[in-house]
């Protein structure tokens, strides 16, 4: 029987630990406030050509992403442990997010 926070053998056997990881509603909203940002920086980078912006990418996904955890979710980021799956999480989240399949708000 798995673990439910793992070893994970699969994203799909992942992504439900992700989202129990992120119940709070203002951790989510900050999440997908950090993801937006990333799109409307890399879009300005691309526009632009001041590449030295993409160095930004890390400060602010993981800026808004760790305000998330420790404040109001109180837990450690999954990120520590599964980068990879965590890293696909956030923007399959994202994508769950905008089609509303999951909810800001519980």
């Amino acid at each position: 029987m798995q673990n439910k926070s793992g070893p994970f053998k699969s994203f799909a056997q992942f992504y439900p630990f992700y989202l129990d990881e992120h119940r709070h509603p203002l951790n989510r909203l900050l999440h997908f406030i950090g993801s937006s940002a990333i799109i409307l920086v890399v879009f300005a980078v691309l526009i632009t050509e001041k590449w030295w912006g993409l160095m930004a990418l890390p400060v602010i996904g993981y800026g808004f992403a760790w305000v998330g955890h420790f404040i109001f979710e109180k837990n450690k980021p999954a990120t520590f442990k599964y980068p990879f799956y965590s890293l696909l999480g956030d923007w399959v989240m994202f994508k769950d997010i905008v089609i509303k399949r999951v909810k800001i708000k519980n």
